[in-house]
């Protein structure tokens, strides 16, 4: 049912934690499913993230994706992280049942949803990003299929 890479990611997340005073800080959900993700962004003065954490509660795969995508945006640039989309994230993992597609859906909007933030505390536009939704629900991931 699960790719050893969700397996291991599940099972052994990357970058769990908190970043105190982060440069950005994303919160999202499913109130349908319950999963929350939250992923805190250190960007440098050149738009590059130094460091980011998550802390989500939810399911395995949500866990699995959350820790990806902060494998994924890790020492890129603003810019590219905004390239991050849910699909790379289950690429990255080798693939999700299509009942846990949601959750990369989570990690992409987690990832907006922090930029968001380092976007408005530094008065700064990025291009392509829009105000993100707080709660992901059934709508979105039927495009997504």
């Amino acid at each position: 049912m699960y790719t050893e890479k969700v397996m291991d990611h599940f099972q052994n997340p990357r970058n769990v934690g908190e970043i105190e005073n982060a440069s950005g800080v994303g919160t999202v959900g499913n109130a349908k499913c319950g999963d929350i993700m939250r992923i805190f962004l250190d960007i440098d003065e050149n738009q590059i993230i130094r460091d980011v954490k998550f802390k989500t509660f939810g399911c395995g795969a949500a866990v699995a994706t959350s820790s990806m995508a902060t494998e994924l945006v890790k020492g890129k640039s603003v810019q590219e992280a905004m390239t991050v989309t849910n699909k790379a994230v289950m690429e990255a993992l080798d693939g999700l049942p299509p009942v846990k597609v949601h959750c990369s859906l989570l990690a992409e909007e987690a990832i907006h949803a922090a930029l968001w933030d380092y976007a408005q505390k530094h008065g700064i536009e990025i291009q392509g990003l829009e105000k993100p939704k707080t709660d992901i629900g059934e709508e979105e991931e039927e495009e997504e299929y």
